[in-house]
């Protein structure tokens, strides 16, 4: 009885995980109420599902979460980004790499690159009864070429601007493109963010069995109506950085795996290496899965830190030769336009300092954060430090994307702290109705429930993993 129950769950979920990607998004002049009620639905069947996965011990729970993630997954792939237009940005970049230009050189608007602009990227303007041109239909905005200065019509977001993005997520954007046709639209890109949920599942589970946790909880990741959403609808590529953090986290790990707290050693100078490598390598995707790489560095500071400092030369040199600076691209405009170098986005040390005080308590927080998850990281299992600093930087930076919050969700599975949900969820209101939910309510609320959920998780007591779900995992890993 149990099993048709999650089953049904799991199955109830990927249907309407499937209608809130089908259905009218923000972009297309809808109210995003609906889209946060379908998306309120979906957060109860998760929480549904993860009731009857609790009551698997055997086998069959893993499975389910396997078959439940391809199956999120899969729903979420039921049609076209649904709250960001980023994916457009990505599939731009890679169709201009895949042409021999540098993404950096020009923006979208130059002329330059009129010969590879494609009709869904690029639709044509329509003419009215009195001759005048216009961008119409949904996502679509109007900018003026340069230099002609003709009306172009485009589904990319600033498009007068370079690219942001580095070299990591350059290649990957290059990468996907390259084995489809110049005419194909969203759906590579979600593919390609659905292969990375699937594979960091089956990471965390891995994680979960060997460090003796419970592996059921890579549910978390994979059947999370949240990840399917910002990972695969939205295929934003935060989930590729993330990939390469938890593979770091799993060298790290691994290296411990047997030992108690007391005899564990550090890890290798090779592995060290390795590690450092692909925390570069995340942090050339985007910065923000970096934010997790701290208690990586600590065992093993010098060779770890030549690792990714390898990493990110490997891939920052040749774009330098080819771009020299513009490598950096609309970055510095970026952190201006949000507010950070005012301290205006910075919501939460905004309610108690104004202006740029805001931003040197933004900075003296962080900086406690590092020092603090420096001094108490664990070796074998990092996850915890790696959870409350990046959880707690995110909220200090409060970006109004939620996103962002991508970073957190494999360390909320690794230690089962689930309180940190809210900073997702509650970003995922402000982002479809802003109105109801604003950053100055959003960034305090997320705090008080984290504090609170840690009160009462605690008043509970650790939870004790199923023994022979453990085992089980073990078998099926090795």
């Amino acid at each position: 009885m149990r099993t048709l129950w999650t089953t049904a769950a799991l199955g109830a979920l990927a249907l309407v995980t499937g209608r809130a990607a089908s259905g009218p998004t923000i972009f297309d002049g809808a109210s995003g109420v609906p889209l946060l009620v379908w998306t309120g639905l979906a957060w109860a069947l998760f929480a549904a599902a993860w009731w009857g996965l609790r009551g698997l011990p055997r086998r069959p729970a893993l499975l389910l979460v396997l078959l439940g993630t391809l199956a999120v997954s899969g729903a979420a792939l039921a049609g076209p980004p649904n709250t960001s237009t980023d994916s457009a940005r990505y599939a731009w970049d890679g169709i201009v790499t895949g042409s021999g230009v540098s993404p950096w050189a020009h923006a979208p608007a130059d002329d330059a690159l009129d010969p590879v602009r494609e009709p869904w990227l690029f639709p044509a303007p329509t003419v009215d009864a009195d001759g005048v041109e216009r961008c119409v239909g949904p996502r679509t905005t109007a900018v003026r070429s340069v230099p002609s200065g003709a009306l172009l019509c485009t589904t990319l977001n600033r498009p007068a601007v370079p690219t942001i993005y580095p070299p990591v997520a350059q290649g990957w954007f290059a990468a996907v493109r390259a084995v489809v046709p110049p005419t194909a639209t969203w759906w590579p890109l979600q593919l390609a963010g659905a292969a990375v949920v699937v594979g960091v599942t089956g990471l965390l589970v891995w994680l979960l069995a060997a460090g003796g946790g419970d592996p059921r909880r890579a549910a978390w990741w994979g059947c999370c109506p949240f990840v399917a959403s910002e990972a695969v609808t939205n295929s934003h590529v935060d989930v590729l950085g993330v990939a390469l953090v938890v593979g770091a986290t799993g060298l790290l790990a691994r290296s411990a795996a047997g030992q108690s707290p007391a005899e564990r050693t550090p890890p290798s100078r090779a592995r060290a290496v390795l590690v450092g490598a692909l925390v570069g390598l995340a942090a050339a995707v985007k910065v923000v899965p970096a934010i997790v790489a701290v208690p990586l560095v600590r065992r093993r500071p010098v060779p770890t830190l030549v690792g990714a400092a390898l990493a990110l030369a490997l891939v920052f040199v040749p774009a330098l030769a080819a771009s020299g600076r513009g490598v950096i691209g609309y970055l510095p405009g970026y952190l201006d336009e949000q507010g950070y170098d005012s301290g205006a986005g910075l919501t939460l040390a905004s309610l108690v300092v104004p202006g740029r005080w805001a931003v040197a308590l933004s900075l003296v927080v962080v900086v406690a954060v590092v020092v603090l998850q420096w001094r108490r990281v664990e070796t074998g299992q990092p996850w915890t430090a790696q959870l409350l600093g990046a959880g707690t930087i995110l909220l200090v930076v409060s970006s109004p994307y939620p996103w962002y919050a991508l970073v957190l969700v494999p360390w909320i599975a690794l230690t089962g702290r689930w309180e940190w949900f809210a900073v997702p969820l509650l970003m995922t209101a402000h982002l479809l109705v802003p109105g109801a939910a604003p950053m100055a309510v959003v960034v305090p609320a997320s705090v008080l429930v984290v504090i609170v959920g840690t009160w009462v998780r605690r008043q509970r007591g650790p939870g004790v993993p199923d023994g022979r779900a453990v085992a089980t995992a073990r078998e099926t890993v090795a």
